[in-house]
């Protein structure tokens, strides 16, 4: 077969390419339409190959901000304060003053404009503490969309039912890509190069990583865990999806394939402390792992073995990429991180095991650890190359209010959607039973008290995202995405564990569904 296909196919991505860019940077358009044609880039999951353009144009319309807001319809006034604050720009959310009565209520012709409604209640997911009018604004337009909906043509009403189940804020940019390229072929107003090189491209990088994925999948085969650990859930693609949730960029390849091997080792880990070891074999297993060492195998019971040497020789081979690049200290970070969440593994397994249900805050101390996302924020800038510094690996060891939110976040949905199926299996009492117990309340009452602190959790994070920053934009985007994974996954069910409905979806129509390109 010729490749000669493959070769049209790339010039035709690079001449669209290069239009969006003239598009972009035409400084004939109002800065309304700036603004609709980036988002519509960002939306269709593009934005990546004019970053540059984007910040530049941003950056401008920023800087008019206010101006350009005063005599902005809501749609308008909406969209640029999401799109400013998706890019870390400050904006001040007072420009939705306008929009209200001398009676603090959001005028009666709002509640008509639907897409103006949308537009509002996208922005509103980018909030901070203490913007009451967009706390106001969240339970306004969800109301007011929810009533509209059957009243809507079928196309809008599709476009405003996905964005109640799903705000783009909180949504992985392939997936919302997938769903948005449907949604803008049917706008009458849609941008027929943009629509045509967005659908190229995914297409284009779908295959890019249905090349990772089989290479992954070859290399969990040969370990065979399936078959020797069968207690153990047996989830590499829900990894390799997961971790494509936290960077599908092709600059990243290095980085997915180091980190969904070890989330996928961290899953089987997990079941060993949750599922199968005795406290005896964990005792060993918590201290081989802090070892590093091939004598620690002589320790161990065969099944921990298997683990064991699997996970020497993923830090190994991580190891040894670092060494090539001169950054063999990024390892020294990534097995600390390791470290410390067995160790709040084994804690757990001891709490399991002697029937003690902490405090909530006891549990939490030790549960934000377990969720995993600490370690995996740390290992997820193992692999990005020039753009992480030493300082970035010291700022993600510290604790950083972002990453305490996005294990906020992580702990809570988790526990929240999986406490009573692992109570029928002998987990650990979750962060439900803990504050059950330690306030004498029903089950309802805790839900409505942890929804409040994954609001407050996003907050916090959208808050760590506007500048000035701690940390480059690209470390505190794996964070937020990590974050935005748990949020599809933990939504109403265990999907990591269940995995074989609403993310089975998920899966085929990034990895396996190409999109139709007429």
């Amino acid at each position: 077969m010729t490749k000669e296909p493959d070769v049209k196919t790339e010039q035709r991505i690079e001449q669209l390419k290069e239009k969006v860019k003239e598009m972009i940077v035409a400084s004939a358009n109002k800065s309304s339409q700036k603004l609709s044609l980036i988002d519509a880039i960002q939306r269709l999951g593009v934005g990546y190959h004019f970053e540059t353009e984007i910040e530049t144009t941003l950056q401008h319309i920023y800087d008019t901000y206010h101006e350009m807001a005063n005599d902005q319809d809501l749609y308008t006034v909406a969209l640029s304060f999401r799109v400013l604050r998706q890019q870390g720009h400050p904006v001040s959310y007072d420009v939705f003053n306008k929009f209200k009565d001398n009676k603090g209520k959001f005028q009666e012709y709002v509640k008509g404009d639907v897409r103006g409604l949308v537009s509002l209640y996208e922005a509103t997911h980018l909030r901070v503490h203490g913007e009451d009018i967009l706390d106001e604004a969240l339970d306004f337009t969800t109301t007011h969309l929810n009533s509209a909906v059957p009243n809507l043509k079928n196309a809008i009403a599709d476009q405003v039912v996905h964005a109640l189940n799903q705000p783009i804020h909180k949504g992985l940019t392939r997936l919302e890509a997938r769903h948005y390229i449907l949604f803008y072929e049917q706008e009458d107003s849609h941008n027929k190069t943009l629509l045509d090189f967005a659908k190229l491209d995914f297409n284009r990088l779908q295959k890019l990583h249905q090349k990772e994925l089989s290479e992954i999948t070859r290399w969990w085969k040969n370990l065979d865990f399936a078959r020797k650990l069968p207690f153990a859930r047996d989830r590499v693609v829900e990894c390799y999806f997961w971790i494509l949730g936290v960077y599908f960029e092709p600059q990243y390849f290095l980085a997915r394939r180091i980190l969904t091997k070890v989330i996928a080792l961290t899953s089987i880990i997990d079941d060993i402390y949750d599922v199968y070891g005795t406290l005896e074999e964990l005792v060993l297993f918590t201290d081989a792992i802090e070892r590093w060492e091939n004598s620690a195998l002589n320790q161990l019971p065969e099944y921990m073995k298997l683990c064991y040497q699997a996970l020497l020789d993923v830090y190994n081979m991580i190891d040894e990429e670092m060494a090539k690049e001169g950054r063999s200290y990024r390892v020294n970070y990534a097995k600390s991180a390791m470290n410390k969440l067995v160790r709040a593994y084994f804690e757990e397994a001891k709490w399991c095991h002697e029937g003690y249900v902490p405090s909530i805050e006891e549990y939490m101390r030790v549960a934000l650890v377990t969720g995993a996302y600490k370690m995996l924020a740390t290992t997820s800038l193992v692999g990005m190359g020039d753009l992480v510094t030493e300082e970035g690996f010291k700022w993600v060891s510290s604790d950083p209010l972002i990453l305490e939110a996005a294990s906020v976040i992580c702990r809570l949905m988790d526990d929240m959607v999986g406490h009573k199926h692992e109570q029928e299996r002998g987990h650990v009492a979750s962060a439900v039973e803990c504050y059950m117990k330690q306030h004498g309340v029903a089950e309802e009452e805790v839900y409505v008290e942890f929804k409040q602190r994954i609001t407050n959790a996003w907050k916090d994070m959208n808050a760590e995202c506007l500048r000035p920053t701690a940390v480059p934009m690209p470390l505190l985007a794996r964070v937020l995405n990590l974050a935005r994974v748990i949020n599809l996954i933990y939504t109403g069910e265990d999907g990591y564990t269940n995995s074989g409905k609403r993310l089975k979806q998920c899966i085929t129509s990034v990895l396996i569904d190409s999109v139709p390109n007429n």
